[in-house]
């Protein structure tokens, strides 16, 4: 398995823009900002690549996490690595809330995975999700997409937008073909968690300079 983590420095942050939760414009302290990319077949098969951060005001960055799995073993074995880095920065760290966009069928595969592995964790009562994407249609009242959302915000991403079928029969291939992964360029797989390190650090940075946009 690929265990992947990176710090991004952040400047400062005009809490005048941040969005509010609840009347709370400091909870992106408080906060995980998660991304799965999966493969689900009529039902959930596995978690491909896990991807989250934080923000650290006293060392003003976001660390981002990734774990991306290698074969079919990994696709077990990366569940409880799940539980285990939600567990740790709820209770270690105070992190209360998740921050997703369209997170719903991401909290689907985990919830479907993690019952069907005897995992006991229930992501619904440890933790206050907030749905970006759910945020804005109630602001604006229209539908949006995370790619069109970053254009609003200016984010440019630095990976090509992969889209999800493809991801999803790349994960597939890599969990019947042992070999499969061995044998994707390494650019490929650079590119994967790329794009998934930007879905995740996207999140922050449109939480905390919404006002600006929406």
């Amino acid at each position: 398995m690929i265990i992947r983590n990176n710090t991004i420095g952040i400047e400062k942050i005009n809490k005048t823009l941040v969005l509010s939760f609840e009347n709370n414009s400091e909870l992106y302290k408080n906060a995980l900002f998660f991304d799965l990319e999966h493969y689900v077949y009529k039902k959930p098969i596995c978690i491909g690549v896990f991807g989250c951060c934080y923000y650290d005001e006293g060392e003003k960055s976001l660390f981002v996490t990734q774990y991306m799995i290698e074969n079919k073993c990994d696709a077990e074995n990366i569940l409880p690595m799940v539980k285990e880095y939600f567990n740790k920065y709820k209770n270690n760290f105070g992190k209360r809330y998740i921050v997703t966009f369209s997170g719903n069928n991401d909290f689907t595969v985990l919830r479907y995975l993690f019952k069907e592995n005897n995992i006991d964790f229930d992501i619904d009562s440890e933790f206050i999700h907030i749905d970006l994407q759910k945020q804005y249609e109630k602001e604006k009242k229209e539908c949006i997409g995370l790619k069109n959302l970053e254009k609003i915000f200016e984010i440019e991403r630095e990976s090509a937008v992969i889209s999800g079928s493809n991801l999803a029969k790349t994960i597939s291939k890599i969990v019947k073909d042992r070999e499969y992964f061995s044998r994707m360029p390494e650019e490929k797989k650079e590119n994967i968690l790329l794009y998934n390190e930007q879905d995740v650090t996207s999140l922050f940075y449109i939480m905390t300079e919404w006002k600006k946009y929406v």
